[in-house]
């Protein structure tokens, strides 16, 4: 329950814009991908909806792709972008750089594995031993969240991550039910505004999620 608000950092959680491995249905992962020129409009067009918007603070996932997406987002905010291996993308190992038809024609089976597994167990599944299962990508991401939402009270932060990251989000938060938007997707240089105290999160507006 929300008791006092000026004590609760806004977080805007925003993904980066389109790739070139998007546009070519590539797995990314710790890898990256420079925008294409339809990312950067995108971008900007999610910049255009954050115009009134001062951000105090600006962190970003260390990987180019987010780093120049919150480039973009500040504008002319004279801001330096502090970067965190925490909010980097989902760990692919040895599938970042393949094909995504190729990654899900392998662990198809996995898929069919993990599903027969109770929530709890499904959240501590890994496709490989060289890849993140959904629970530590969702909770190094809310670690990293906390440690701003409590560094900054009152304050307004821009953070620039990716898709996996705010799905998983979602998910972990029960803003929507796990397993929800595990066929759906969130789009590129969608948003989320969220409050936070550096323990609890309350979820303002969802502004990206997209089912297939």
């Amino acid at each position: 329950m929300e008791e006092n608000k000026k004590d609760y950092c806004t977080l805007y959680l925003v993904r980066h814009g389109e790739t070139e491995w998007n546009k070519n249905h590539v797995v990314m992962g710790h890898m990256d991908s420079s925008l294409t020129p339809e990312g950067v409009r995108q971008v900007k067009a999610t910049s255009e909806k954050l115009r009134h918007i001062k951000f105090d603070a600006i962190f970003s996932s260390d990987s180019p792709r987010a780093q120049r997406t919150a480039e973009i987002i500040k504008l002319d905010q004279e801001l330096a972008i502090q970067t965190s291996k925490l909010l980097r993308e989902r760990k692919y190992g040895h599938f970042e750089g393949k094909s995504s038809a190729e990654f899900h024609e392998a662990v198809k089976h996995l898929i069919e594995e993990k599903e027969k597994l109770t929530e709890q167990e499904q959240w501590k599944f890994s496709f490989g031993k060289d890849m993140e299962s959904d629970g530590e990508l969702a909770d190094r991401f809310i670690i990293q969240l906390r440690e701003i939402a409590a560094s900054y009270p009152n304050k307004t932060v821009l953070v620039a991550t990716h898709g996996g990251c705010i799905r998983m989000f979602l998910m972990r938060t029960d803003y929507v039910k796990y397993g929800e938007l595990q066929g759906g997707t969130f789009q590129n240089a969608g948003y989320v505004r969220v409050l936070s105290d550096g323990v609890n999160f309350f979820i303002k507006e969802v502004n990206g999620i997209e089912y297939h």
